[in-house]
């Protein structure tokens, strides 16, 4: 039985931003949004990935006959962060599917939003902006930045909305026009750049001890190592993924500055690349509540921004949230690839 393999990544809300499509590896516009679809039937394949959950469910037709639903989910990564594991379905499982229905062949594929199982009714998230099962409020409160935390989407869709605002260099205005708004860095597993990655509705883990703090963050790989000890930056000619981060403490409150990045496709946004001179302040503090952390700074590339940019997000402290430790397959983040149309 034939399968499509299309890519919906954690994004594929496609949220537009100022005329830009966020974050996505391919674009909702092959699904109409504005209609509601409901299917009933059986799970017959399930596979638990990234950069998306792939599902195949046996559907049962009024004249009796039955067609294969090819139904696109999130990332696993992402659904996780909103309480779906890698064990909360398998093949067999009864279940309803609400979603929105795909413009060609409607009747063999779909988008899917929310899912319940009939054995149980259990609610599972299928989708970026789908709700989450867990508890909005968190009786647990921490003490410092450390411990785990999830990015809800006001906070992501904040941090990319005010990408889209930044203003631009000649050069970083031709690079986001000429970008394909379906497109990003992640259709090669390569995770977008900071400060965005930080506010991906996915686990956050920090962790600090005396001349550092690792932050890890469950999407595509990305860990971060922040030195306290004083060191200094390489020389220029020194670049990584994610850039070389030195930091402070302000009393509970650290400072972070990072340099010597990579060339990025998706540096700065899903269609705006960053240079080797992008630059990157950062502030993790502590909320007074203990039950968030404010997560703020600027960013620099003379190269793409004519100015500075702002950010702010908050995220939510979940230490009970687990990581779905799902590597990114790039297999499945190419396979789409060939049904995209051209800009």
């Amino acid at each position: 039985m034939k399968t499509v393999m299309r890519l919906t990544l954690a994004c594929s809300a496609a949220l537009a931003l100022g005329g830009v499509t966020a974050m996505a590896h391919h674009s909702a516009a092959a699904f109409d949004t504005q209609k509601a679809v409901t299917v009933n039937g059986t799970v017959k394949s399930y596979r638990f990935a990234n950069p998306h959950v792939q599902l195949l469910v046996t559907v049962k037709k009024d004249d009796g006959s039955t067609v294969d639903m090819d139904v696109e989910a999130g990332a696993a990564s992402v659904l996780n962060g909103l309480g779906f594991s890698k064990d909360s379905l398998k093949v067999g499982d009864v279940v309803t599917i609400t979603g929105n229905p795909a413009r060609q062949d409607p009747g063999a594929h779909m988008l899917g939003k929310d899912l319940y199982k009939k054995a149980d009714g259990a609610y599972l998230p299928l989708f970026i902006g789908s709700k989450s099962i867990y508890e909005s409020k968190v009786n647990a409160t921490a003490t410092s930045i450390e411990g785990t935390w999830f990015s809800p989407m006001r906070s992501f869709t904040g941090v990319t909305g005010a990408a889209g605002r930044w203003t631009l260099t000649d050069k970083g205005k031709a690079a986001r026009a000429a970008a394909n708004p379906a497109v990003s860095s992640q259709a090669d597993c390569i995770p977008i750049g900071e400060p965005t990655v930080m506010v991906y509705p996915v686990a956050n883990n920090i962790k600090a001890s005396k001349d550092k703090v690792v932050i890890k963050t469950d999407w595509m790989d990305t860990e971060r190592t922040v030195y306290l000890d004083g060191r200094k930056h390489p020389a220029p000619t020194q670049t990584f993924l994610h850039g070389h981060s030195v930091g402070h403490w302000e009393s509970k409150t650290l400072v972070v500055e990072t340099t010597n990045f990579k060339d990025h496709q998706s540096g700065l946004a899903a269609t705006l690349p960053s240079s080797t001179e992008k630059k990157l302040t950062e502030r993790f503090e502590l909320g007074e509540d203990g039950k968030t952390l404010n997560y703020t700074g600027t960013v620099e590339d003379p190269v793409y921004l004519s100015a500075p940019g702002q950010f702010s997000a908050s995220l939510e402290y979940r230490p009970a949230m687990p990581f779905s430790n799902q590597k990114c397959d790039v297999q499945i983040a190419r396979s789409f690839l060939k049904d995209l149309p051209t800009k």
